[in-house]
């Protein structure tokens, strides 16, 4: 067993667990729910078998007392109670420490895995005599296993949403020297519905030149199932690399609702329809033969067309569908292919060198003013935005698979403070930058755990409050133009500014005759070392994780707003860019210094002429529409030397904290930007965020806007403090 197929089989296992994790905690609310009750013990039976295929004896052992009792909750002998889905989650977290290797990590506890188990057997024998209840009891699986297409026998089948698939399985030949039996996936897909299976043994060659370890055999297969598209590819999710798969849709249970003829419902696709969409069979073909007048299948074997292996597993489902009443196809094939993260990263460097390269070269055309080179730099330029926005929607994955980690954080925390907390999650689909996801769920960690530990109140002051018991966490993500607002709102006590106030001069942050808004003060709990936590807890109160939400969020060059309501409730909202990689920006000069702004914060741009300049008497504010806008002089904010342009350039921003303008010397125009990280020497460095290669070689810095106007205000907050204590003394 190779040490990839181990790192693969972890990889897996980890998203099974996560899986089964997210199903038990929306079990613990539907305990009935029997689609969730399947959904556990298929994630525990493929853990297992998958376990004990790879060499992870240990796994597959543990799991195993794991799937046969999930086996008699499927039957209806145990009920789902809140202790099995706190022995099941703890189950979880004993398999994660044995896949980290023999020593099962710092937190592995061998004992804990027998008392686990041992708990889990008092549990199914506390409720031994209880008979299986009549509604909970799920069908037997009594599909006959034989591989033989003439032998299988499919149940009959009722229910709503049964969806009939065509599977065609094709492993490859050195498939049995990794360790895997294909009998094992073909034996599973039985648990799944009825199943019709057809072994294809025709390039079997005589047993004198048979190399047993070799596969030469692939299989057809025809399911009808109401559990998914999803449940079929967890069969071959530890094989899908090393293997043929399609899997379309031929018909569903619905379609023969809107067929009125009852003898409509017996008909099916012609044998020479099947062979050619499953790609086994050229229509001229099927027309040459049909010429003969002799049964198509016959004289398709007869022709040499197709095998009759081919043609048996065409007639197979020719008649499932049949018994099964169905008609209309919907034919979807589907293929995915799993691709290591590291390659993704090395194709967005490349295509970031190749976005630099292609800026270069439009420049190089421009000045030379060639029609063939300009023509060709144009097409270029075309190509590689195409290529840039593909490649970074093959990075965007959906924000719900870090969403779906924080119940679990809910679910214990809850338990741990003697609070009621349930969480809702809103728009899971939403895409975000990998990168931008996994620096995400420590400030998300902090933020949940502080709205239950300081936010949500105990089930009796709830009560006393005239509040739900229950508290909420609702969690939602967004696409707001270039960006995702993710907001962490909850039902609790809500901040009270006068505490955080009245702590913040305590600590000597702010001064007593500092006069803030509401905002502001909100705003000094991201203050380090700040909390107003009566008592330190395990928890909270020790005074960090504010302050590092904080610096995380600036890192990922987004923003944090608060918005609260005291007895009401919480909101912060995290405003977040969807790439780090790659920015559309507006590239603008100053004396021969290049700046690059993010586009998706620009909203115009405004001359400022000397005369204008000249009668705002040194305040830094123009009009524009009625409305006074601030600007900063970047040529002085960056001490730039050199003479001031008769016109300048504003370019009008809007963030969190309102608009801004930003001036400069000119606006170069439009650019597209691969972003590069400073050197170390500068890592400290703040109100630039990074820096990008223009396409003559020079550097151009890229502003921090957010960082900026922050530092801005804070430098005014503290010359009025100044100021203040100047007129007091």
């Amino acid at each position: 067993m190779t040490q990839d197929h181990k790192a693969a089989f972890r990889e897996e296992a980890q998203e099974l667990l996560a899986d089964l994790e997210t199903t038990l905690l929306e079990l613990e609310d539907e305990p009935a729910n029997m689609e969730n009750i399947g959904r556990a013990f298929r994630a525990l039976h493929t853990i297992k078998g998958a376990g004990a295929m790879f060499g992870f004896d240990d796994i597959a052992a543990f799991t195993h007392q794991l799937e046969a009792t999930f086996d008699l909750v499927r039957e209806g002998r145990i009920p789902v109670t809140k202790d099995l889905v706190r022995l099941t989650l703890a189950s979880g977290d004993h398999i994660r420490c044995l896949l980290e290797g023999p020593e099962g990590g710092p937190a592995f506890d061998p004992a804990k895995g027998q008392e686990l188990l041992a708990s889990l057997s008092d549990l199914v024998a506390g409720h031994s005599g209880n008979p299986p209840s009549p509604d909970s009891r799920v069908p037997p699986d009594t599909s006959d296993h034989s591989l033989a297409a003439s032998d299988q026998q499919s149940p009959e089948l009722t229910g709503e949403g049964l969806v009939t698939y065509r599977i065609r399985f094709r492993p490859d030949s050195n498939i049995l020297l990794t360790g895997t039996n294909p009998f094992f996936l073909l034996d599973e897909l039985h648990g799944l519905g009825a199943c019709t299976v057809t072994a294809q043994v025709n390039h079997i060659p005589p047993l004198h030149e048979l190399d047993p370890e070799t596969c030469v055999t692939f299989w057809d297969i025809i399911l009808t199932s109401a559990l998914g598209t999803d449940a079929i590819k967890d069969v071959f999710i530890f094989v899908e690399d090393e293997c043929e798969l399609s899997i379309e849709i031929i018909a569903r249970d619905d379609d023969a609702s809107d067929v009125a003829d009852p003898e409509e419902l017996m008909k099916y696709k012609k044998l020479g329809e099947i062979l050619v969409e499953r790609g086994d069979l050229k229509p001229n073909a099927v027309e040459s033969a049909l010429r003969l007048q002799k049964p198509i299948g016959q004289l398709l074997v007869e022709t040499g067309a197709v095998d009759q292996g081919l043609v048996e597993s065409a007639l197979v489902e020719q008649q499932h569908v049949k018994k099964l009443t169905r008609e209309r196809s919907d034919s979807t094939s589907s293929s995915t292919i799993r691709v290591p993260a590291e390659k993704l990263d090395t194709l967005v460097d490349l295509v970031g060198e190749l976005v630099t390269v292609q800026a270069r070269l439009s420049q190089t055309s421009a000045l030379r003013n060639d029609p063939d080179f300009l023509s060709i730099a144009e097409e270029v330029e075309r190509l590689t935005v195409e290529l840039r926005d593909n490649t970074m929607n093959i990075r965007m994955v959906p924000i719900g698979s870090t969403f779906s980690k924080f119940k679990r954080l809910v679910h214990d925390l809850s338990a741990e403070l003697g609070k009621e907390v349930v969480m809702v999650t809103e728009g899971a689909e939403t895409e975000l930058d990998k990168t931008v996801i996994e620096h995400l769920n420590e400030p998300l960690v902090h933020l949940i755990r502080n709205s239950i530990d300081h936010g949500i109140e105990l089930p009796e002051a709830r009560t006393a409050a005239g509040k739900d018991i229950q508290g909420l966490v609702h969690l939602s993500a967004v696409h707001s133009g270039s960006h995702v607002l993710i907001e962490i709102k909850d039902d609790g006590a809500g901040l009270d500014p006068e505490a955080i106030r009245a702590k913040a001069i305590a600590k000597g942050i702010i001064s007593p005759e500092a006069e803030l808004t509401e905002k502001e003060i909100f705003a000094l709990i991201f203050t380090p070392g700040f909390s107003t936590a009566a008592q330190v807890t395990n928890i909270s109160g020790r005074g960090v994780g504010m302050d590092v939400v904080k610096r995380r969020i600036d890192a990922l060059r987004g923003s944090i707003e608060v918005n609260s309501r005291k007895g009401i409730g919480t909101t912060i909202t995290l405003k977040l860019p969807l790439t780090l990689a790659i920015i559309e920006g507006l590239l603008v000069k100053i004396a021969e210094a290049h700046f690059v702004l993010p586009l998706s914060i620009v909203e115009e741009c405004v001359e400022l002429s000397a005369e204008q300049r000249a009668k705002a008497n040194g305040r830094h504010f123009i009009g524009l529409r009625d409305e006074i806008v601030p600007y900063v002089r970047l040529r002085e904010r960056f001490a730039i030397d050199g003479d001031i342009p008769p016109i300048e350039q504003i370019v009008v921003t809007e963030s969190t904290g309102g608009r801004m303008g930003f001036v400069v010397d000119s606006v170069v125009g439009e650019h597209q930007t691969v972003i590069k990280n400073l050197n170390r020497v500068y890592r400290d460095v703040e109100e630039i965020s990074g820096a990008t290669i223009l396409g003559d070689g020079t550097v151009a810095l890229v502003i921090d806007a957010a960082k900026l106007v922050q530092n801005i205000e804070s430098e005014e907050q503290s010359e009025l403090h100044i100021h203040t204590d100047k007129r007091l003394n």
